[in-house]
């Protein structure tokens, strides 16, 4: 009976807009790990393959889970076009992208919360339980940036102390999103909150420079990193 309000999802957008949804995060996804490559002065292929992996790794991941196969990153060609353009524009304009990060943060936040909830319903879709459902959202939506930030030779983002919340928020729509899976309460006003509550809790992480606290009663003998 609860299986049955995941089809909600499919009421909440045609599958044409939510292809365009889809394809519009996964751009601005891809732009994130371009630009990490260009400051790592990667090569051409660097920047691609950081635009790809950044883009569809969380999906990709998700779907691989799950048993969606070929996943869609194989299956749909304007998925694997659209990390490649974004990874071209920044090759030849990352000067002006660099100065528009403000705008390229927002979109990536609101893809963030697309993704979190797109990717527990699609888990759930699929016979996982709820918490499992959360874990891949959440996989789903940072998945590309851990990624990058592995092959970049960085510590990942969201397990940093000094970077603004990311993880959090992904996990906050993940977990509204089961929730309403579990008291029968999943309609597309439901599911759109969540994603919109994630997006929200995002732009505040950067606006205010909201972080996770670190271990309790940390001492100055710890040596910091």
């Amino acid at each position: 009976m609860l299986r049955k309000n995941v089809r909600v999802l499919q009421q909440l957008f045609s599958p044409s807009v939510q292809h365009t949804l889809d394809l519009i995060g996964i751009f601005v996804f891809a732009i994130s790990g371009a630009l990490l490559a260009v400051r790592k002065n990667f090569d051409v292929f660097g920047i691609a393959v950081l635009a790809e992996v950044t883009a569809l790794g969380g999906g990709l991941f998700r779907d691989v889970v799950i048993g969606a196969v070929p996943p869609a990153a194989f299956t749909d060609l304007g998925y694997f076009l659209t990390p490649l353009l974004a990874a071209l524009l920044v090759f030849f304009l990352h000067p002006h992208v660099e100065r528009i990060q403000t705008g390229v943060n927002v979109f990536d936040a609101a893809g963030l919360g697309l993704f979190c909830v797109a990717g527990t319903t699609k888990a759930y879709e699929y016979g996982l339980g709820l918490t499992a459902s959360a874990c891949l959202g959440l996989a789903t939506a940072v998945g590309g940036g851990v990624l990058r930030d592995v092959l970049a030779n960085e510590v990942p983002s969201l397990l940093r102390w000094d970077r603004d919340l990311y993880a959090v928020p992904a996990m906050v729509g993940a977990t509204m999103v089961v929730l309403c899976i579990r008291y029968d309460a999943l309609t597309p006003l439901t599911s759109a909150f969540a994603a919109v509550t994630a997006f929200v809790l995002r732009l505040l992480a950067m606006r205010y420079h909201w972080r996770a606290p670190r271990a309790w009663n940390r001492r100055s003998t710890v040596r910091e990193e």
